[in-house]
């Protein structure tokens, strides 16, 4: 499965976890993609590229990227998240920081401070044919969707939430 949408979101994908590592800036992908890469395959179309990086970096990141032709889209408080578009795709980049132990919480916002679950960034790497990129961990990602609708109650459950859930689920059983 993939369209003109889906070729322009992976290439994405391959120029941001490149121009990062290249920087030395470690990023994530979570959300869809994440999944898509843990999995080895396009499970469904992606509105967007959903990924966390470290708030210290952030404003490397963001100059690497609006020097690649990114374009800032207006979101979330900046301390809180990075929107940017390019070539009609979104990418989020929500930011990181670390608590007294050293462990990743949620770096600005309403929820600054929050942890996020231990082993999120334990060194997955997922794999799309040739598309690599390092993804947060498929316990984390089942996780954090099963609790979206706990930490925001106006966001229920949808469809493609269990579905993912369920795809996960049975990736890391057997």
């Amino acid at each position: 499965m993939t369209d003109g949408s889906t070729t322009r979101q992976l290439r994405i994908i391959v120029e941001v976890t490149q121009l990062a590592a290249g920087s030395n800036i470690e990023v994530w992908l979570r959300g869809g993609w994440a999944m898509d890469l843990l999995l080895g395959e396009v499970t469904r179309p992606h509105r967007d590229v959903d990924w966390f990086c470290w708030a210290a970096d952030a404003d490397a990141l963001t100059a690497l990227l609006r020097g690649r032709g990114y374009a800032d889209d207006p979101g979330p408080p900046p301390e809180q998240q990075r929107d940017l578009v390019k070539d009609g795709v979104e990418l989020s980049f929500a930011l990181l920081s670390r608590d007294a132990t050293g462990e990743p919480v949620v770096a600005g916002g309403p929820w600054r401070g929050t942890a996020y679950p231990a082993g999120m960034l334990s060194g997955w790497v997922g794999r799309l044919g040739d598309v690599t990129c390092p993804v947060i961990s498929p316990h984390v990602q089942i996780e954090l969707k099963e609790m979206y609708p706990v930490w925001m109650p106006e966001r229920p459950v949808r469809t493609k939430d269990r579905v993912d859930i369920a795809r996960l689920r049975a990736a890391i059983t057997g």
